[in-house]
């Protein structure tokens, strides 16, 4: 087997000293990382609840799995069929498709996996989906758990009424090729609002909602093994409510410059004391031809802005206030930076940042602990 190349085959190799990664790259404080994870753990243990890390903000099964061994998470999410095999593929087999599998490619390997042993199910929400899905696990002989999502208010996915929940579940019931596991209650729109006082506003709409889906279902004389939901900006009132079974947290592992502008209940940012950044988007200078200001190697290419430009976390006296293809644009008012010189940066928005890239490098005390594959990048079918 070839040796890896540092720069072409991967970012860096363990051992290897930060000034010597390779550019731009994700690396990762795993320290503040593993103090995320443990967190989150004593908080679900501490509220009694599970915590199911939605693995689709890192796509990684090391990470994953530092999420159960380090902070008791009982499994995995995910978005696609094609996520869900690349975490199975890697020894993790207890997951959770917070999605709705359609089409005959996507349905069959969701199947396979059932025939597989692996513990999964998905989320449902029309009787044309449902239906797909019964011919196909009569056709391979096992039965796929199912939960019936509910549109908690981001006007996405999920049955809108009660009365629409309770016929799906009631139907999935009564199937030989379906088990009725329960509900999928995730309200994606309520997770960035940045007021602490407008998001638990809206989580209590939410909870109302829920609420009555569970009285309608209990009614039927349907019960619920599994409510699934709530996130990094949400969690709290969901969990305190009595009615979740299990939380969705994702983004808490490594947090972003959009969810750290998020207040808590003291008006105080998020990534202030409840959680610490553990992503950095590590950036090189490549060119400083302009007083004031300086280019790095990190642009459109690497990161997703799509919830803003990133945060320049080190050196903290400068402003990333521009970006093209292959390129970005510093502020450096004072022309402390040189040709070469490190900058970490702040992702906008974690979970596409991620996806664009192959590797993430861990870091402690100034070196490289860990190189871990990015499992599941571009996993999108």
């Amino acid at each position: 087997m070839n040796k890896q190349v540092v720069g072409f085959d991967v970012p860096a190799m363990v051992g290897m000293s930060i000034n010597d990664i390779a550019t731009p790259s994700l690396v990762l404080d795993l320290d503040a990382l593993e103090w995320n994870i443990q967190t989150m753990g004593r908080i679900c243990k501490d509220l009694n609840i599970g915590h199911r890390a939605h693995g689709k903000m890192h796509k990684s099964a090391d990470v994953a799995k530092l999420q159960m061994s380090l902070g008791g998470a009982v499994g995995i999410c995910c978005q696609k069929v094609s996520e869900a095999e690349a975490f199975a593929r890697a020894g993790i087999n207890n997951i959770l498709i917070t999605n709705q599998v359609v089409g005959a490619p996507a349905i069959n390997r969701l199947i396979a996996l059932v025939g597989s042993g692996i513990e999964i199910a998905c989320c449902v929400d029309h009787f044309d989906n449902v239906k797909m899905l019964e011919a196909a696990a009569q056709n391979a002989g096992v039965q796929l758990n199912c939960l019936v999502e509910i549109d908690c208010g981001a006007g996405r996915c999920g049955v809108v009424s009660p009365q629409e929940a309770g016929l799906l579940a009631s139907y999935i019931h009564q199937s030989s090729a379906l088990s009725f596991q329960g509900l999928q209650a995730y309200q994606g729109a309520l997770q960035h609002l940045q007021s602490h006082q407008d998001r638990f506003q809206a989580a209590a709409k939410a909870l109302n909602f829920l609420e009555e889906v569970l009285r309608h279902l209990r009614g039927l004389g349907l019960s619920c093994a599994v409510v699934g939901g709530g996130g990094t900006g949400s969690f709290l009132p969901e969990a305190q409510s009595g009615l979740y079974t299990e939380l969705q947290c994702g983004s808490y592992a490594f947090m972003d410059a959009d969810y750290g502008r998020i207040e808590d209940e003291k008006g105080e940012r998020l990534d202030a004391h409840s959680w610490k950044n553990a992503l950095f988007l590590l950036t090189r200078v490549m060119s400083k031809t302009r007083s004031g200001l300086a280019v790095c190697d990190a642009g459109l290419k690497s990161q997703s802005v799509d919830s803003g430009l990133p945060l320049v976390s080190q050196p903290n006296d400068l402003r990333y206030i521009k970006c093209s293809d292959e390129h970005g644009i510093l502020e450096d008012e004072k022309d402390s930076l040189a040709v070469g010189d490190l900058v970490y940066l702040i992702p906008g928005h974690c979970d596409p940042t991620c996806n664009l890239h192959d590797w993430y490098v861990g870091i402690r005390g100034g070196l490289v602990e860990s190189v871990w594959p990015i499992t599941a990048r571009g996993k999108s079918w």
